[in-house]
């Protein structure tokens, strides 16, 4: 019992599926099936279930990494880097002292240190965790709103995202989704040319940036999400003459979420087939009733956040949260940031 709260961490998938499915803002990446793949790549479960003596039940989602500690003290993250978003969902909209319980509980834990990257549309819900011993981290993510379907989404974008759409389909590119995971090869091979962009852009060194993007993002995650999702994972691709030009990969549930896009920049350019690529993903969201199309991170990037807001996505600032008994976090940024200042790196 923490507050007012009850809290379990043996969570059940049947009760964990039936929060999830009472949440009209959940995500795919805190269902048990992502948890799932999750365990499977070498982190271990770490699910916290909160109940109220009124009725209201949450889950967060929350894994705990695989070091040499006892597992009570080992970090834990709602999510890790590239692995999509956490947080709480809930059965019904928390009170502040439901919240306020949740961040007793999390700061009261014996982990030395707890990561929560909350879906951008909660930013309230956990902006009553900040304090001593927690560090915040600001963060900009784009939305769209899929209200009134495709035709509502085409009349409220920029006049340039239909004139790239229309410029796409007299491209003669082809459009394919796959969800058996038969095109996430081909994905892959497009985010391995971007990592190369990418690592020019940033001054990274190539081979560094190579071994980075496959540590984080190694082929078999995408092919065991494929396995495990089905059609809740759906891997796009724009072909021109036989060729892959630009690959996105959507997450499909109550919301949607484009997790990663990558692109052949020589065939992707000319054709506007990222333009296309988006608008049938969007479309596809629509058809299957979804409420929000989360874009992802956008950071700094205007370029990044010029292209989804002419979709129609709105900026939202958030905040990521790290709960630590020990300063780690402060050293490893300025570890990270004497090493980055030493190659002369750039942040896309």
């Amino acid at each position: 019992m923490t507050g007012a709260l009850r809290v379990t961490t043996s969570v059940s998938r049947a009760q964990w599926e039936s929060v999830h499915a009472s949440d009209p803002t959940a995500l795919i990446p805190q269902t048990p099936a992502w948890i799932a793949c999750m365990t499977a790549g070498g982190y271990e479960d770490a699910t916290r279930m909160y109940e109220s003596d009124s009725g209201w039940r949450a889950v967060l989602p929350m894994v705990r990494r695989a070091v040499p500690l006892p597992r009570r003290l080992a970090p834990q993250l709602s999510m890790p880097t590239a692995w999509g978003m956490g947080g709480l969902v809930c059965e019904s909209e928390p009170s502040p002292r439901e919240l306020a319980a949740v961040a007793e509980d999390l700061r009261a834990h014996s982990a030395i240190s707890t990561r929560i990257r909350p879906n951008p549309l909660h930013a309230g819900q956990w902006a009553g965790l900040g304090g001593r011993g927690v560090t915040t981290y600001p963060r900009l993510a784009h939305v769209l709103d899929l209200d009134g379907g495709a035709a509502g989404v085409w009349g409220r974008m920029a006049k340039k995202a239909r004139q790239g759409v229309k410029r796409g389909e007299r491209s003669g590119l082809e459009i394919e989704c796959d969800t058996t995971g038969r095109l996430v090869p081909v994905f892959y091979e497009l985010l391995m040319l971007s990592i190369e962009r990418w690592a020019a852009h940033q001054h990274e060194p190539l081979a560094l940036a190579r071994w980075r993007a496959r540590r984080r993002d190694p082929l078999e995650k995408f092919q065991r999400l494929a396995h495990v999702l089905g059609e809740r994972m759906r891997v796009w691709v724009a072909w021109k003459d036989g060729e892959p030009a630009a690959s996105t990969v959507v997450l499909l549930g109550a919301n949607a979420n484009d997790t990663r896009g990558a692109m052949n920049k020589d065939l992707a350019g000319p054709t506007n087939a990222n333009d296309l690529l988006q608008w049938r993903a969007i479309e596809d969201a629509c058809e299957a009733g979804c409420r929000h199309y989360h874009l992802g991170e956008s950071g700094a990037s205007r370029s990044l956040a010029h292209f989804k807001e002419k979709f129609g996505a709105r900026p939202v600032p958030y905040a990521e949260y790290q709960i630590e008994r020990l300063p780690l976090s402060r050293a490893d940024a300025t570890a990270r940031g004497a090493v980055k200042r030493a190659m002369r790196f750039r942040d896309v």
